[in-house]
């Protein structure tokens, strides 16, 4: 089923995500398929939970729409439940990103360059892994939305003073979307 993506100015993008008890396997698999559908739906390459508001820590992403800028993330896609960060590199890299819960909106933003999350597998095994490149920087993007962050918050404090107006459209609703979206005023 596809979802309402929860825009700027949502509380549940601003509130710590809750780790999931894994005691509704059923329920957090067809939760997980759903994020994925809608994911796809709106041409995304990654969703946390809170984005189609629960406030649970479990994300997903998917590259491989990007492989022509990325041939690195053939096959890449991950379902990740309850991940935390077990380390992240000094080195940094840059790359303007966007996001789904902010339409129209874009900024070059700097994040470790390589990342190891410690996470539990739809299948229920906890597994940890490095990821470095492009694939790192989408899992830090929705990662940040586990936290409350959104990657504007990153932004540089001229871009962000630009993007205020903006910002309060989309926290109004007062944006064009190809996907269903929702705002705590709607």
């Amino acid at each position: 089923m596809i979802l309402p993506i929860y825009l700027y100015g949502s509380q549940v993008l601003r509130t710590p995500a809750q780790e999931d008890d894994l005691s509704d396997r059923e329920g957090l698999r067809k939760l997980i398929d759903d994020m994925v559908e809608t994911m796809h739906h709106a041409d995304g390459c990654g969703l946390a939970a809170p984005q189609v508001g629960v406030s649970k820590r479990i994300l997903v992403v998917d590259g491989n729409d990007l492989t022509d800028r990325f041939p690195e993330l053939k096959g890449f896609h991950r379902e990740m439940i309850n991940p935390r960060f077990t380390f992240e590199s000094e080195e940094t890299s840059s790359y303007e990103e966007g996001c789904l819960s902010i339409p129209n909106v874009d900024a070059d933003i700097t994040r470790p360059a390589k990342v190891r999350i410690r996470y539990v597998t739809t299948g229920f095994e906890e597994v940890e892994e490095e990821f470095e490149g492009f694939a790192a920087r989408m899992l830090q993007h929705e990662m940040d939305h586990l936290d409350g962050v959104l990657f504007t918050d990153h932004a540089s404090p001229i871009r962000r003073k630009m993007l205020t107006g903006k910002l309060m459209n989309i926290s109004r609703g007062n944006v064009r979307t190809r996907y269903r979206v929702k705002t705590d005023k709607k």
